[in-house]
């Protein structure tokens, strides 16, 4: 494992990485979040009653453009040709929560790990919006990379 940020020119000053010279392979990111919701907006949520609609439906939408602007929102973040990108929920009733689950593909020169991460993140956030009439104290927690593959660095497994 590399001990540098490769974010960085030998002066400390940040910059985008030269990718010019990496092999074209097959990458694949895996990420997952979780928001905690009162019993209230859990039942909302599961139910289908929300006000402003199917909240799992439009954040899933929402997950796969995130994905696909992710170089716009990360400022050293590559723009990249997506070629899959599926977003998934999971309803944990004894948590009152939901699980937000990415996968991100892409052919190329650099993997698709903040583009998966992103895609959790504006999911979440999306339910978080579309749920702040009922109770605006839910909590976005435990995003995290679960798995890699592809590229010089190898695969990755959380």
């Amino acid at each position: 494992m590399a001990n540098e940020l490769t974010h960085f020119d030998a002066s400390g000053n940040a910059h985008m990485v030269d990718v010019s010279e990496k092999k074209e392979t097959e990458r694949i990111a895996r990420a997952s979040g979780r928001i905690l919701v009162s019993p209230a907006v859990y039942e909302a949520i599961a139910g289908g009653t929300a006000k402003k609609g199917d909240v799992l439906g439009v954040a899933r939408i929402a997950g796969i453009m995130a994905a696909k602007k992710t170089s716009d929102a990360i400022p050293l973040c590559h723009p990249l040709p997506l070629t899959r990108v599926s977003i998934d929920f999971g309803l944990l009733p004894e948590a009152s929560a939901v699980e937000a689950r990415a996968e991100v593909k892409t052919r190329g020169v650099t993997g698709v790990e903040m583009e998966a991460l992103h895609a959790v993140s504006v999911a979440l956030l999306t339910i978080y919006d579309m749920c702040k009439a009922l109770d605006k104290r839910m909590e976005i927690t435990a995003l995290h990379l679960d798995a890699k593959s592809g590229g010089k660095s190898g695969d990755f497994q959380r």
